[in-house]
């Protein structure tokens, strides 16, 4: 019987999202109303029997750590394996705030790998949006030969999905196995892009570690995989599924905005067995005003609504004033709309306060942001 391990990188896209990822882990960065980015690579882990888990860190990741705790809501929290967060930099003595890789995270922390028996690990960005049976894939890198398997997602129209910037495009050739590797630069569709979810053997990925510290390589992609495609068997399983990758606010607005469409609720969230698990919180019920109007809108709980909301997702503790009109907009926990007030194409980080009669629009390709604890 083969035993998978897990490890998630909760930090190495920080940079890409600054807006939201300031002051948190982007993994910790809150989506679709009570969810947390982590929640799915956690669940998607739990969901497909891996009960050992390294989550590693770098930077900002106090909210990571009040939101995950012991991982006791993911039943993360065993006396063997479990979820280990594992410190940021903690061999190389650079500094905490200095600019992750996935190689370089992974080199600081070889000793998890070591000290791991599972004979296979995945190794997945804490920023992906998707419900992913990661057992059967690893099933399939097992009776393929393959060295090294790259989940993939094919991407037909570019306008269509987010998380295409910033992507590594991977090339195939009939077999699947994979024949270059490049940086997305507005190549035409269709084509394939890395889900930045990988599967490889403990010994594998304990041979390409001493690799990269032996030559100082940083990439795990440009550095270490792609120089070898002729002398390891790489391989690309393609995910046909619902999936996102945020690579910058809009591609976050429009991911969210896509909740909004029931297959994408379904794909994520309707799949039988696959729950995606959070921090439980107790909160009393949204309450609605007699003048209130909702409309396609993904609400929380302890929301109180004296206003019109249409096509938004409001997350717990938000309230939207008397006469107030909230359209195409994401507010975060405990934002205050006041009386009056008209949004559009806005997205409020968390305890906002939005004062009466304020007129606030944004557009799809650029909507208008407050930092949290602002007001406006």
């Amino acid at each position: 019987m083969m035993t998978i391990a897990g490890i998630i990188f909760a930090n190495v896209d920080d940079y890409k999202l600054p807006e939201l990822a300031q002051r948190r882990a982007i993994s910790s960065v809150p989506f679709g109303g009570r969810f947390r980015l982590i929640d799915f690579a956690l669940s998607n882990m739990v969901n497909s029997g891996i009960s050992s888990v390294g989550l590693i860190t770098n930077a900002n990741y106090q909210s990571l750590v009040d939101h995950i705790g012991g991982g006791k809501d993911w039943d993360l929290a065993r006396r063997s394996g479990g979820l280990r967060i594992l410190p940021p930099m903690a061999t190389t003595g650079a500094s905490s705030h200095a600019m992750p890789t996935r190689l370089g995270a992974l080199v600081d922390n070889i000793e998890f790998v070591r000290r791991r028996n599972e004979d296979y690990f995945v190794l997945v960005d804490g920023n992906c949006v998707c419900n992913m049976d990661y057992e059967e894939m690893v099933k399939y890198h097992a009776a393929s030969g393959n060295d090294v398997t790259i989940v993939t997602h094919p991407v037909r129209e570019p306008s269509h999905e987010p998380g295409l910037s910033g992507s590594y495009v991977i090339e195939t050739d009939a077999a699947g196995r994979v024949t270059d590797i490049t940086d997305y630069q507005g190549e035409q569709c269709p084509l394939q892009i890395s889900c930045q979810i990988m599967i490889l053997s403990r010994q594998m990925l304990l041979t390409m570690l001493a690799r990269a510290t032996a030559h100082g390589l940083k990439g795990l992609y440009r550095d270490l995989l792609r120089p070898q495609l002729h002398t390891l068997r790489i391989g690309a399983l393609l995910y046909e599924g619902y999936f996102a990758h945020f690579n910058s606010l809009p591609e976050y607005f429009a991911g969210s905005m896509a909740l909004l469409r029931p297959e994408v609720r379904a794909a994520l969230f309707e799949v039988k067995n696959r729950p995606i698990l959070t921090k439980v919180r107790n909160m009393p019920p949204t309450l609605y005003g007699e003048k209130a109007s909702v409309k396609g809108a993904l609400v929380a709980d302890g929301c109180q609504i004296d206003g019109v909301v249409e096509n938004c997702i409001l997350f717990r503790g938000v309230h939207v004033g008397a006469g107030a009109v909230v359209r195409n907009s994401v507010l975060m926990q405990d934002t205050y709309v006041g009386a009056g007030a008209q949004l559009n194409c806005v997205v409020t980080d968390k305890n906002v306060v939005i004062r009466d009669n304020r007129l606030l629009s944004g557009h799809e390709s650029m909507p208008f942001f407050i930092c949290k604890n602002q007001i406006v």
